[in-house]
């Protein structure tokens, strides 16, 4: 009998048994996913190549055969010594091309929310937002180039002065990949990484135009775009919001500080299309193509934050 209850006490206490039912924990096993939240900012540097939309406005011309100088009908109408001048006909503003191409540094700032995939934490897609600040684009003269005439003479012009800035934002998704192995990006190491997207970019271009050779106040086109009772148009200052699918790519590297923030140091570019310069009259009810900002490029460097949850 004694034996009998040795036997059950030791079985009872046998040190690799527990009480209780198996408890799983999700936490065991990390499969990398993860929330991702930035905040970016730098300077960026953008170049367009400008091209000239005015189409068929027509201005007449005096020439100085003597000398080669060249004024518009304008302009002649108010000269008291221009006797050796004599009229060489019409030409459209449209055949000239633009003085230069815009280029030029701002600023830029952005902010991102995305996530990382599960078992594949290399690659991440995140919704972002990004601001380019007011770009100026000031030339005197606006127009400069070789125009035909109907007399048949080729002419060279200066027309037009403009003082103008650039501005947009663009709404994307990109899709990165991170250069690293495993599950978990390592700490205190550079992690690099590149990225493409696509982008919705809203633009908007403010215009001031003046006419300082007078060639633009004596077409007709232009006279309902501004004030012209001193008989030299005084342009509206005039905005408009160009629309575009933009395209966007990056590379850089990230910097672990902590397992969740990291230090994000890269290089966008940013594609839009095109972005237009726009006159339009004192009620904004009509207006007219006066040059644009064809294949705008974007090119900033960002330093920011990236969090991961």
């Amino acid at each position: 009998m004694f034996g009998l209850i040795a036997l059950n006490v030791g079985t009872a206490n046998a040190g690799w048994q527990y009480s209780g039912e198996y408890t799983y924990n999700p936490r065991a096993y990390d499969d990398g996913s993860r929330t991702t939240f930035s905040l970016r900012g730098g300077a960026t540097f953008a170049w367009a190549k400008m091209q000239n939309d005015v189409g068929s406005v027509v201005s007449g011309y005096y020439a100085n055969y003597d000398t080669g100088e060249v004024i518009s009908a304008a302009q002649y109408e108010d000269c008291t010594n221009c006797n050796d001048f004599v009229y060489v006909g019409t030409g459209e503003l449209g055949d000239v091309g633009l003085n230069k191409d815009l280029s030029g540094y701002s600023f830029t700032a952005g902010a991102s929310i995305g996530f990382l995939f599960p078992d594949k934490p290399q690659w991440r897609v995140e919704l972002g937002w990004d601001h380019f600040s007011k770009i100026d684009y000031n030339e005197s003269p606006l127009f400069k180039g070789n125009m035909n005439l109907t007399s048949g003479e080729t002419i060279n012009v200066e027309s037009g002065s403009a003082q103008s800035t650039v501005s947009s934002d663009i709404i994307s998704v990109m899709a990165f990949y991170d250069f690293f192995e495993g599950f978990q990006k390592p700490l205190y190491k550079m992690i690099p990484y590149v990225g493409l997207g696509i982008g919705y970019a809203d633009s908007e271009t403010v215009l001031n135009l003046a006419d300082p050779w007078g060639d633009l106040s004596s077409a007709g086109d232009l006279t309902n775009f501004g004030d012209n009772s001193t008989g030299i148009i005084q342009f509206y200052q005039s905005k408009t919001n160009s629309v575009n699918v933009a395209g966007l790519a990056s590379l850089g590297f990230s910097y672990g500080l902590k397992e969740y923030l990291f230090l994000d140091i890269g290089a966008r570019l940013a594609y839009i299309p095109r972005v237009k310069y726009v006159l339009t009259n004192s009620t904004d009810t009509r207006n007219m193509d006066l040059f644009s900002a064809k294949d705008l490029f974007y090119t900033n460097i960002n330093v920011g934050v990236r969090f991961e949850f």
